[in-house]
């Protein structure tokens, strides 16, 4: 693992317990660990105190049980793994989730009903995303490392920075984006704000979990530089730049085995090529197997049910018979016994001063505002001009609904939740009346089909539908909230198809009918088909599940008190046989599914097909416009050890003030190697006052260019001639610039 600095600490209970105890008198490590922050930057000093660490860790193995060792290698509880309670050793306490902290459980799934465990619900994954924003990922992790350590946890289950492969997984809303790059760096900066509060975050889930139906049963399988370039980035990214303490082994199979006994994933690639020093954990009864999971790579066991334990008596059997070697047992406590001293190093008592603070909820607000997307603007109709509009409808179920418990999975306690409906009111008091009509409601059919699970009932109700567009028809600015709802965007089940649900088209097409100036306000988390709302509407916005702040960062963005900068995270095709997955068939529902598209995935896939999507990849507008220019490297010719630095100008020609995110996409041009038409390699987000100009800066290492030769097995820069495009989207590209790798 990287290094860390050390903060000044008084002697660990596991320091005078085992040591003084023991009789090991170690003063030179107890002289170290006083005043770190007057030598933290002396990284001789703080390569010897890991070194220190890593013997004390050794000392403690040395002193412990077989039995105690197997104790601690599979959980304890629900949410929680055993310590060493003689040498003062305190067991680990796990939490979900992603987006907000789990509320309080037994030993079972029922919650403990306590009054104290309430959680800022947070943006999920895709709308964490469509920020675009690094700065608001550290943000967001910093909240739920600061909820997590008030509340006792030492592992936060997130983030969840799995690929978007097809458009219909159950679990996209809790995942980024479709792209490495945006994944990686949003994970970093997330990952960095939960440590930085001394709470060990888990990167999840490891590898090519991309669809929930057969999830516990599907064979992945698809060539090596596609699993290289696409999939692992962000996992590396975690371990190699976040120095994140702990990995969570997916449900699905890979390559003929299990993610949580994958020699390949788990011994060669994590713990071999990049080094990974911290615990790898199963997903919640994701484990099949003893030995082999023993010897393949997995440390902790989490969520078998106590009369089918593989690490306990099996595993413990397992040593004594010489089918596990002790050593590998040591190796699970050791990597255990880092994440441990991590966690107390950072200690803090439980409090609830630190769960769903006002400060919390702003973050909640600041990363939901930058996350709203303004997908069409005709005829300005946004922002409302409230002073010219006396009578707002809004007219559907997601107005008023409520997400952050729903569906299964990871759901957040929250304290509050701020509704559509809600934020608009407070916003617009008296100034304008809102009238709310229904017009759907959520039903459900049941279906043995392909996504099995909790599928919508698409027929809309003429009662509702009536009333709806009786309403629209005597209001200046109807706003119809459409979407899904994480009730049927939800672990454990994959969606149908892209419709909108519930009867949703239908009443789309009625109220634009009865009232041109119509807002169509999507939220989902993943892509629906919108072909029908681009043609009746004048305006649309795409809000993901936004948390508890949702309702006033909506409210702000329609009424202009925020200028939208949300991007696109995801693709949003004009139809689902558009999409890779469907195109090629290599779908779920077949016990091994190929990733046969390869590397053409989202964008990719897209662009190099020529094919149109219906909103791409980066799209968002704005209420000002922003032109580029200048755009220049600082030399024409590199190295392959070179960083390229590029600079360009955005002027900001309206009256707003905004912010912009710039896409850097590159071209490999006239190259032997296949590659993708183009693919983001950087990408800034700025502020530019109105009519005002800014430099935008960016680097991106040669390095950042390399293909992964499947021959060598290894990152090949292949030489020749490049072409760097800034864009506002994967479609609007708007400058661009040509150097050459010799």
């Amino acid at each position: 693992m990287k290094l860390r600095t050390y903060q000044n600490q008084s002697i660990s209970p596991i320091i005078s317990r085992v040591f003084f105890g023991r009789s090991f008198i170690i003063i030179p490590l107890v002289l170290l660990i006083f005043n770190m922050n007057t030598i933290a930057q002396d990284v001789k000093i703080v390569r010897k105190l890991n070194q220190l660490e890593e013997h004390k860790i050794d000392s403690i193995i040395s002193i412990m049980t077989l039995d105690e060792k197997i104790a601690m290698l599979h959980g304890k509880g629900l949410f929680t793994s055993e310590g060493i309670p003689r040498l003062g050793i305190k067991e680990l306490h796990y939490t979900d989730g992603p987006f907000g902290i789990r509320e309080e459980l037994n030993d079972s799934w029922a919650s403990l009903r306590l009054t104290t465990d309430s959680a800022t619900f947070l943006p999920t994954g895709s709308a964490l995303a469509a920020t675009w924003d690094p700065d608001m990922a550290y943000e967001y992790g910093k909240v739920l490392g600061e909820e997590a350590k008030s509340r006792g946890k030492d592992i936060l289950l997130g983030p969840a920075v799995n690929i978007t492969r097809s458009p219909l997984n159950g679990r996209t809303y809790e995942y980024m984006s479709e792209d490495p790059l945006l994944n990686s760096k949003l994970a970093v900066k997330y990952i960095n704000g939960v440590q930085d509060c001394g709470v060990a975050a888990c990167v999840k889930h490891f590898a090519a979990n991309n669809q929930e139906t057969d999830r516990g049963s599907v064979n992945v399988t698809m060539d090596e530089r596609t699993l290289r370039e696409i999939y692992l980035p962000a996992f590396r990214a975690a371990v190699d730049e976040a120095n994140v303490y702990t990995v969570m082994a997916a449900y699905n199979k890979f390559g003929g085995d299990y993610c949580a006994e994958n020699d390949y994933l788990l011994n060669n690639i994590l713990k071999e090529e990049w080094n990974f020093k911290g615990l790898v954990m199963s997903d919640w009864g994701a484990t099949h197997s003893t030995v082999a999971s023993a010897l393949n790579g997995l440390d902790v066991e989490m969520g078998s049910s106590p009369n089918n334990t593989y690490f306990a008596k099996a595993l413990l059997d397992s040593v004594k018979i010489a089918r596990v070697r002790e050593s590998v047992i040591n190796d699970k406590v050791r990597r255990i016994l880092r994440v441990m001293f991590f966690v107390q190093k950072k200690g803090v008592a439980p409090t609830d001063d630190l769960v769903s603070t006002p400060a919390h909820g702003k973050a909640a607000w600041q990363i939901a505002s930058e996350s709203i997307v303004l997908l069409k603007n005709s005829n300005n109709l946004l922002p409302l001009k409230i002073a010219g509009i006396k009578k707002i409808v809004v007219i559907g179920d997601n107005a008023t609904h409520k997400h952050a418990r729903e569906g299964f999975g990871a759901g957040v306690k929250t304290r509050y939740e701020i509704t559509p409906l809600e934020g608009l009111k407070s916003k617009v008091g008296k100034k304008t009346a809102i009238q709310f009509v229904q017009g759907y409601k959520p039903k459900y059919l049941t279906t043995s089909e392909r996504g099995s699970g909790r599928q919508p009932d698409n027929q809309p109700d003429p009662v509702l539908l009536k009333e709806a567009v009786d309403a629209a028809g005597s209001c200046d600015v109807a706003i119809v909230f459409v979407g899904t709802n994480r009730g049927y965007e939800t672990e454990g089940t994959d969606r149908l198809d892209l419709k909108l649900p519930f009867g949703q088209d239908e009443l789309i097409s009625a109220v634009t009918k009865a009232n041109p100036n119509t807002v169509i306000v999507v939220i989902s988390g993943a892509p629906v088909d919108l072909n029908n709302s681009v043609k009746s509407a004048s305006a649309m916005i795409w809000s993901g599940f936004n948390g508890s702040e949702s309702g006033n960062a909506l409210a702000d963005v329609l009424l202009g008190n925020i200028n939208p900068s949300g991007k696109l995270p995801l693709t949003f095709p004009v139809s689902l046989s558009n999409s890779p997955v469907e195109s090629l068939k290599a779908i779920p529902g077949e016990s091994t599914v190929n990733y046969s598209e390869g590397l053409l995935v989202g964008y990719r896939w897209f662009d190099t097909k020529k094919v149109e999507p219906l909103f791409c990849f980066g799209h968002g507008l704005s209420y000002t416009t922003f032109v580029y220019s200048g755009i220049k490297s600082d030399k024409k010719k590199y190295s392959k050890k070179d960083k390229i630095k590029i600079s360009l100008k955005v002027k900001n020609t309206g009256a707003t003030t905004g912010l912009e995110t710039v896409q850097i996409y590159i071209s490999a041009l006239g190259q032997k190697i296949f590659k993708p038409t183009k693919e983001l390699k950087a990408f800034k987000k700025v502020l530019v006052n109105s009519e005002s100009e800014t430099e935008v800066k960016m680097e991106i290492n040669v390095s950042d260019l390399a293909y992964f030769n499947e021959k060598l097995m290894k990152w090949v820069v292949a030489p020749g001639n490049y072409k760097i495009i800034a864009g506002s989207s994967s479609k609007d590209l708007r400058i661009s610039t040509a150097i050459s790798v010799e």
